[in-house]
């Protein structure tokens, strides 16, 4: 239906027909709008996806710590070969190639020092020219840096020809900072505290610290110019010039230590976390060799454990408008060179310098029987360690001393088994210490061992004495001479250190303190080659319990001897004493006896026979392999000899019938007369028809306990033929 009216002269249509129309109208609409929104709003997406992505950059952080000159060391654990500076070369230009002009190669110290031959003996510049190659961008100094006194280091980053070096030795061609080392005199830092890079469009603050503790690690003498303050204060303090400078990007490259814990870390790295500024959004670890990646009060840590066998892969995205790093993640990832092309222009290098050291290298010196590891001792029964004992000895080989002390932190490597050449010792001890030798007072062995303990244990190898300890107190027990006797707290000794050692800066090893008289020696290495040289067979170290934990003395057994021959409780003639002993720790190394009441001792080995007439004391003690001493305790013995003397003894004091054993004691007193006769043969028949008498008599005759051991007394005479004639005494009291 449909209704028209008429106004003012217009057409005006019924109100149906018309809401019909407009709803119409509208739907029509509002689906061309739908459509036109659908086609437009992917192109807006993309728009703003793009905008921001173009509001940050992507900027990716290579880092390396404690390579320790290890260009050409192949590290393998579980058959598994990781590291070598070609094969992390071509790990490194790999991760770069996937952001090639965004990624930044860092290094967080200790590149060099400690280092292999090739690289040592040659100053460390193979180590820098490999570093050039791989192309690091900034760094900073680790302990090792020091190693060869403040004036090296600035000559390997700044260059100049040095005469154990590469001719033309321009330094290093990437920035090396240090903000918390500093002149003596001036105050002013000895490297520049931080290096700034620019990474398309943004700009990125490093700041370099090194420990704290380095001067206690390396020769006082070389540093003596400089000081290290304190890392979380120099971080902020540099932190606040780089803000200043509208930087908020900021890595720093810290040679301090830490451990992972779950997702975040713990340690000396964990507390410089804590105490730097919130701009501080990276912090490179280094120093304890382990891997590490963990969060921190918002700040990203990371090490890749040691010898370039591992290196950190940082993924950082920063605001362009702001500079702040907004994301940042990381991945530790291993250097294993199965599967993997070595570099060719880093193995160009390495080719280059082995052919330059190698004849010296490859100097076989000696054979190892077994492998021997070092480092430094542990907690426990047996804490020493074979390599550690063999470098020891050599030390007191060399100087000719009585006792020698090695430092753990001097062994940077493990002997294998088989041929040893020059290198493989070096590699051992490649800080070309040199060895000095002091006299001390016996009363000083103690507190300078006491000295070196540590919530981890013992710091040195010993050669020349051994010593036992208690962990729970950090204190020497017992100090014992090789041959287990205690050391003479009155007597005077000398003693041998390495240069480290002897001139620590806080004289930590207290060996400056209690000496006097120091006598420079040679290099330590060369000691540790001669030493191997010496032998003249293959060398076989072991761990022996030179150092332990075991204070405990054996328990000794009761002896075991069989039951007494006669009724008086003696034995007759002879008898065997077995001892014996236990021991909860080391284990037992012998058991000593005493026959004159302590006067002597005597080892004990498989039974011991006492025959000597009378009334016999025996003392016996047992030792174990640390030299721990048990109790003494005594057993007393009576022997009464086989004698026909003894036998009519015996007759005489025998239950039985008079004129039996009257009898009796006339047939043995006429075989004692026959053997004076020097007729031994007639008087051994006779002694042998007085036995068989005997055994015939009834227990009415002679009473059976006395007739027993009558007869026993003969038949061991008879057997043992122990009666000798009067002429043949002479001789045998003569030999």
């Amino acid at each position: 239906m449909e209704l028209t009216f008429y106004i003012n002269n217009k057409i005006i249509m019924g109100s149906y027909r018309r809401s019909e129309i407009m709803r119409k109208l509208f739907c029509k609409r509002f689906i061309n709008l739908l459509v036109i929104a659908l086609l437009v709003l992917p192109i807006f997406s993309s728009l703003a996806i793009r905008a921001h992505a173009e509001d940050t950059v992507s900027v990716k952080l290579l880092s390396v710590n404690d390579l320790h000159g290890k260009i050409d060391v192949t590290g393998t654990i579980n058959n598994v070969n990781y590291g070598r500076a070609d094969y992390l070369a071509t790990y490194l230009k790999a991760r770069k190639a996937t952001n090639p002009n965004n990624t930044l190669i860092i290094h967080s110290g200790d590149m060099i020092g400690g280092s292999s031959p090739v690289s040592a003996l040659l100053r460390d510049e193979p180590t820098v020219e490999i570093m050039e190659a791989i192309g690091f961008d900034v760094g900073t100094v680790g302990n090792h840096e020091f190693d060869k006194g403040t004036q090296e280091l600035l000559r390997m980053v700044n260059g100049g020809d040095h005469p154990n070096g590469t001719k033309g030795y321009k330094g290093m061609n990437f920035p090396v900072v240090a903000a918390n080392v500093e002149y003596k005199d001036t105050g002013k830092l000895i490297l520049d505290p931080y290096a700034i890079k620019e990474v398309d469009g943004v700009k990125i603050g490093f700041i370099g610290v090194a420990t704290v503790e380095t001067p206690n690690m390396v020769m006082a003498s070389g540093i003596q110019d400089i000081r290290f303050t304190d890392e979380a204060a120099a971080v902020n303090k540099y932190t606040e010039e780089l803000k200043a400078k509208g930087i908020k990007a900021i890595v720093v490259l810290a040679h301090v230590p830490g451990n992972q814990s779950g997702e975040t870390a713990t340690g000396q790295i964990a507390n410089l976390a804590k105490n730097v500024d919130d701009e501080v959004d990276v912090i490179i670890a280094a120093h304890n060799h382990v891997k590490l990646n963990a969060i921190v009060d918002n700040k990203l840590i990371v090490q890749a454990w040691e010898y370039g066998k591992s290196f950190a892969d940082i993924d950082l995205k920063i605001d362009r408008v702001t500079g702040d790093i907004v994301e940042k993640h990381a991945e530790i990832v291993d250097v294993i060179q199965e599967g993997a092309t070595p570099d060719p222009e880093v193995s160009a290098i390495l080719a280059k310098y082995n052919e330059m050291v190698g004849p010296k290298l490859k100097e076989v010196v000696g054979y190892a029987t077994t492998p021997m590891n070092g480092g430094y001792p542990i907690k426990g029964i047996i804490g020493d360690n074979a390599l550690g004992n063999l470098i020891a000895d050599g030390m007191n080989f060399e100087m000719k001393s009585d006792f020698a002390l090695m430092n753990g932190g001097g062994i940077r490597d493990v002997l294998a088994q088989g041929e040893i050449t020059w290198e493989n010792l070096f590699n051992i001890q490649p800080f070309n210490n040199t060895l000095v030798t002091v006299t001390i007072p016996g009363s000083a062995l103690e507190p300078i061992l006491n000295a070196q303990f540590s919530s981890y244990g013992p710091d040195v190898s010993i050669g020349g004495f051994s010593y036992t300890w208690d962990s729970k107190k950090n204190k020497v027990v017992n100090i014992y001479l090789p041959d287990g006797t205690p050391i003479d707290k009155n007597g005077t000794y000398t003693l041998t250190v390495n240069n480290y050692m002897y001139e620590h800066g806080t004289d930590k090893y207290k060996i400056r303190q209690y000496s006097k008289d120091p006598v420079q020696g040679p290099e330590d290495l060369q000691a540790t080659v001669n030493f191997v040289k010496s032998f003249n067979g293959p060398i076989q170290y072991v761990a022996e319990g030179r150092i332990s934990e075991d204070f405990k003395a054996p328990e000794l057994v009761d002896a075991v001897l069989h039951g007494a021959d006669l009724k008086d409780g003696s034995y007759l003639h002879e008898v065997k004493v077995s001892l014996a002993a236990t021991d909860a720790g080391i284990g037992i190394s012998h058991i000593e006896y005493s026959l004159d009441n302590g006067v002597t001792w005597k080892r004990y080995d498989e039974g011991l026979t006492i025959n000597k007439a009378g009334k016999n004391s025996i003392q016996y003690r047992a030792i174990d392999k640390v030299h721990n001493v048990s109790e003494t305790k005594t057993l007393e013995v009576f022997i009464t000899p086989a004698s026909i003397e003894n036998t009519i003894s015996l007759v005489k004091q025998a239950d039985g019938d008079k004129g039996i054993k009257a009898s009796l004691i006339d047939q043995l007193e006429n075989a004692i007369k026959t053997f004076e006769k020097d007729k031994e043969d007639k008087a051994y028949q006779s002694l042998e028809k007085i036995y068989l008498h005997i055994s015939k008599l009834s227990n009415k005759h002679l009473g059976e306990m006395d007739k027993n051991e009558i007869m026993f007394m003969l038949k061991y005479i008879i057997e043992h033929r122990t009666e000798i004639s009067r002429n043949e005494l002479p001789a045998l009291l003569a030999s």
